[in-house]
């Protein structure tokens, strides 16, 4: 099976304001791609994760690792983060504690902008996930309220050149201002 990007992908694109701790990001939105790449016949995932590693890859989004989603809220304050999802299900809390249930299917693609809360909430099938940053950004693990220096370190952040999914053309450059 090759894994091939699907014709149209549909993305929702959100904002989230500060919730308790986590701050979320006051100037970019959480996108969600749906369908990204078609997962039938690929039981487990491998062949996924390596298309959506080549696909982050060649728009610029080194990928990092392959496994699944912490399953308690946290964010990352010193990076931008998308996640592919290469095998099962996955029903992610996006904005922290009571924030909104997102839906994942193998296939999907979810862009979070530094500072959003994450959370697996639950999960089907074997989950595999694909992560993947802009260059020369590494992520940290927060679980806890940024200073105010911290906070203006996460938004002063370098965008993106490119969106993660679709490349010069895609949904962050539209809707992140500064990137590309």
């Amino acid at each position: 099976m090759q894994a091939h990007t699907k014709g149209a992908v549909r993305t929702d694109v959100f904002k989230l304001g500060p919730r308790d701790w986590v701050p979320n990001n006051a100037h970019l939105p959480v996108i969600l791609y749906r369908d990204v790449l078609d997962s039938k016949g690929d039981a487990d995932g491998d062949k996924l994760a390596d298309a959506f590693e080549a696909m982050f890859e060649r728009n610029g989004w080194p990928p990092k690792w392959r496994n699944g989603i912490f399953d308690y809220h946290h964010f990352h304050s010193s990076a931008h983060e998308v996640l592919g999802i290469a095998g099962g299900t996955a029903d992610v809390i996006v904005g922290g504690p009571g924030g909104r249930v997102v839906h994942l299917e193998a296939g999907d693609v979810i862009l979070l902008p530094a500072g959003t809360g994450h959370c697996l909430e639950s999960s089907s099938g074997p989950l595999n996930v694909v992560g993947a940053y802009p260059p020369g950004q590494q992520w940290d693990i927060r679980r806890d309220a940024l200073t105010d220096k911290e906070r203006a370190a996460m938004e002063a952040l370098p965008f993106p050149h490119s969106d993660p999914v679709l490349g010069a053309q895609g949904p962050l450059i539209a809707n992140w201002p500064g990137a590309a």
